[in-house]
């Protein structure tokens, strides 16, 4: 649900909500509060989480952080995606208290309440924030959608869906079998 009343926010806004357990963002100027996520929703990104870190950690490749963890974008985006992926390459965005820049791969895992946000003002913000990948995890089609930005913004690379095996083009060697996320 956004919060506007014709106030605008800025992405540093984000530290200074309420710790309530709701996430707060800011997207494009407006607030965004979102209520805890699902059991299902924890599952699959806790899961999605094991196989990244385990993955990047044992190569040296970058740090993998789950939510809540703030991302600043710019002036009025400030985001709290489920999961975070910044490479070596991308250290220095790392602050104390979160990421100051674009990472290289950020996934949302779809709630009721996020879905729409999370396929559309979200997913361009992201975009022209240049995240060269973005994943979308949905626990109740039991599917993984993997984007690639290109300069038209992100293109669908692959719909992963029960049954089958996810090879991240980011992580090559890396295998995901989508029926884990939701063990």
């Amino acid at each position: 649900m956004a919060l506007s009343r014709g106030v605008r926010f800025t992405a540093n806004d984000i530290w200074d909500m309420p710790e309530d357990g709701k996430r707060y963002e800011v997207v494009n100027g407006e607030l965004y509060v979102t209520p805890p996520p699902l059991e299902a929703h924890q599952k699959a990104s806790t899961n999605l989480v094991g196989y990244i870190w385990q993955y990047a950690h044992h190569r040296g490749l970058g740090t993998v952080y789950s939510a809540p963890f703030g991302v600043v974008l710019d002036e009025e985006n400030g985001v709290q995606p489920d999961i975070v992926y910044v490479s070596r390459q991308r250290q220095g965005f790392i602050v104390e208290r979160g990421l100051e820049g674009a990472p290289d791969l950020v996934a949302e895992v779809l709630s009721p309440s996020t879905q729409t946000r999370d396929r559309g003002v979200k997913m361009r913000r992201y975009a022209a924030a240049g995240i060269p990948h973005y994943w979308i995890v949905d626990p109740r089609g039991r599917a993984l959608e993997a984007y690639r930005l290109t300069e038209q913004g992100y293109e669908l690379t692959g719909t992963f869906g029960p049954g089958s095996t996810f090879h991240p083009e980011l992580f090559p060697g890396l295998e995901v079998p989508i029926d884990d996320l939701w063990a």
